[in-house]
């Protein structure tokens, strides 16, 4: 069983060590106001004037300075390299929501990792936010208002099926897969509704939707919360 480190109400913000500006920081925690760094995020975080909640990762990548200014009990150390930081701290994580921020950016591996952990089963939802897109794992279907003409990309991890509305080329009755069909640069006609028969889906929308996608999450969350536990 996975190790719960942090457990909120509120939304997280998860803050890693790659590219990443201060804008896109300030307006993650005017949404999700809890700090959390994964690992080297931690340098990122007090270079900008933030003190993270709580720091977790193997620790191949904060710096001494970092470790320094920090109390030690912020420091969760999960020693094991089967899997990355944002592995580690998403993992570990407890939210409604997550916003990732510092993963995308700079370094193509590292990128490809963390497109890698957003379609792993974690527990808190998982947005990451890049300079002009952001990224969400399609697990239960998503309701969007979109404008007409805006750029919503489809790529799938895995093999996976399943439907849509308000997309200029529609996906039902596709197979997409990483090895021979791929969904980017697809249009909204409007308001969008896409469905995932299984896990692997990543919808890749534009930043400016980044509201629409995390009320989105919320209405999720409060109808599920509200339907009746199964017998």
């Amino acid at each position: 069983m996975e190790k719960v480190i942090v457990q909120e109400k509120a939304p997280v913000t998860l803050i890693g060590g790659g590219e990443l500006a201060v804008s896109d920081l300030r307006e993650a925690l005017l949404l999700a106001p809890v700090l959390i760094a994964a690992d080297g995020g931690a340098d990122r975080a007090l270079q900008f004037g933030y003190q993270p909640r709580a720091v977790i990762g193997d620790f191949d990548s904060i710096s001494e300075q970092a470790r320094a200014a920090l109390s030690q009990s912020l420091l969760h150390l999960v020693a094991e390299q089967e899997t990355t930081d944002f592995d580690k701290a998403l993992s570990a994580v407890r939210a409604p929501l997550v916003l990732a921020v510092g993963f995308l950016g700079a370094r193509i591996d590292h990128q490809l990792a963390a497109l890698h952990v957003l379609v792993q089963p974690h527990v808190p939802p998982c947005i990451l936010i890049g300079a002009n897109e952001i990224v969400i794992h399609v697990t239960d279907p998503l309701e969007l208002a979109l404008d007409p003409g805006a750029v919503v990309s489809l790529f799938p991890l895995a093999p996976v099926t399943g439907r849509s509305q308000g997309l200029e080329w529609p996906i039902d009755g596709l197979v997409l897969s990483p090895m021979t069909r791929i969904g980017t640069s697809n249009r909204a006609t409007g308001p969008i509704c896409i469905e995932a028969d299984g896990p692997g889906l990543l919808a890749i929308l534009p930043r400016s939707s980044l509201g629409a996608v995390i009320a989105a999450i919320a209405a999720r969350g409060l109808r599920q919360a509200a339907a009746p536990e199964a017998p």
